[in-house]
């Protein structure tokens, strides 16, 4: 028989959600990092300030 795996709310195991949890925080990081270097050039191009 399968082996029982407690799950949270959303359906996963610890191990997965820390998983899902490192794959997220590199995804925002790189949008974070995309959206810093597209405004630093928006800025470089026509001052807003």
């Amino acid at each position: 028989m399968a082996e029982n795996k407690s799950t949270g709310l959303t359906g996963l195991t610890d191990d997965e959600a820390k998983e899902f949890h490192g794959v997220f925080l590199s995804s925002f990081g790189g949008f974070v990092g995309v959206a810093v270097v597209a405004h630093i050039l928006a800025w470089a191009w026509r001052p807003w300030l």
